[in-house]
C-alpha cells in the first residue's frame, strides 16, 4: 500500500491495516498486481498499475514523470525467502508486463534500486534491481539520484525478444571439462 498512500497514512496502517486496505482494493475489483505461484502457493508480488495509482510518485522528485507519456508502473517486487536467487524477479517482472498489456499498456516504468556497491539487504529493494528490468527489455530513460535509475519497457514490438539474445556459453578451462547432467 506504501505508493498509494501519503507516508503518514501508510505508518498508521502498517501491518494488518495496510493488508485489510489492499483486501478491501481486490474485493472492489482493483488488480493492483500479479502473483507468481510454486506448488499453489504465493511466493512472488508485483505491485503494477497505471502510474496515477501510486500517489507516491507524484510527491516524490526522483521518479517524477519523465515526459508526458501514459505510463504503467511497476513499483514492488516481493520474493519470499525461500525462494530467491532462483530467477523469480525476472519471471514475475515478465509476468507483470503481460498483465499490463492486456490491459492496454503501451509503456510501463520501473524505478529500480542500483545499489552501485556490493548486496543491499532484501528490505531495500522492493523496486527490483536494473539487471532485472535490463533482462526483460527495459532501458533507463532518466536518472535524478545515483541509485535510483528510471526505466522503460516501450511499445510491445519495440521489446527485443528474449529468443533474439545469443545464448550463454559457459567459460571452460582445461582443468575443468563441462558435465553433462542426466
Amino acid at each position: 500500500m506504501w505508493p498509494r498512500l501519503p507516508r503518514r497514512q501508510w505508518e498508521a496502517g502498517k501491518g494488518e491495516g495496510n493488508r485489510q486496505a489492499l483486501r478491501r482494493l481486490v474485493r472492489r475489483g482493483s488488480v493492483p498486481g500479479v502473483l507468481g505461484y510454486a506448488d499453489g502457493e504465493p511466493v512472488a508480488w508485483c505491485a503494477i498499475e497505471p502510474r496515477e495509482a501510486f500517489g507516491t510518485l507524484a510527491r516524490s522528485r526522483v521518479p517524477a514523470p519523465v515526459d508526458g507519456t501514459e505510463v504503467w508502473s511497476v513499483v514492488c517486487l516481493f520474493i519470499a525467502p525461500p525462494f530467491r536467487g532462483r530467477g523469480l524477479s525476472g519471471a514475475i517482472v515478465e509476468g507483470a508486463v503481460r498483465h499490463a498489456r492486456r490491459r492496454g499498456a503501451r509503456v510501463i516504468e520501473a524505478y529500480p534500486v542500483d545499489p552501485r556497491r556490493g548486496r543491499l539487504p532484501a528490505a531495500f529493494v522492493y523496486p527490483g534491481l536494473p539487471s532485472t528490468y535490463a533482462s526483460a527489455g527495459f532501458t533507463e530513460v532518466a536518472r535524478r539520484s545515483p541509485t535510483r535509475p528510471i526505466m522503460r519497457l516501450g511499445p510491445a514490438g519495440a521489446r527485443r525478444a528474449r529468443s533474439a539474445r545469443p545464448p550463454r556459453t559457459p567459460r571452460r578451462t582445461p582443468r575443468t571439462p563441462a558435465r553433462s547432467r542426466p
